[in-house]
């Protein structure tokens, strides 16, 4: 199965701690694999299962960041 990437973007990161946090938080989830950037605030997402986008927005909004949007990435 090819896996589904998308891009979320998040508000309220300010330092690493802080991406680490949410990258911690988006890894718990099953079948998502995490890596955030803060600099862009955003979280590459690859996805190994169908994940709501809300699943993927309240496991963020728990540790008190937002979701602002997520973007599905092009498929070839």
């Amino acid at each position: 199965m090819n896996k589904m990437e998308k891009t979320a973007l998040i508000k309220g990161m300010t330092c690493d701690h802080c991406a680490s946090r949410v990258e911690k938080a988006l890894n718990e989830i099953d079948g998502v694999e995490a890596k955030v950037d803060l600099n862009s605030n955003s979280a590459s997402l690859k996805l190994s299962k169908d994940v709501p986008d809300e699943t993927i927005k309240n496991a963020v909004a728990a540790i008190d960041y937002e979701v602002t949007d997520i973007i599905e990435a092009p498929k070839n």
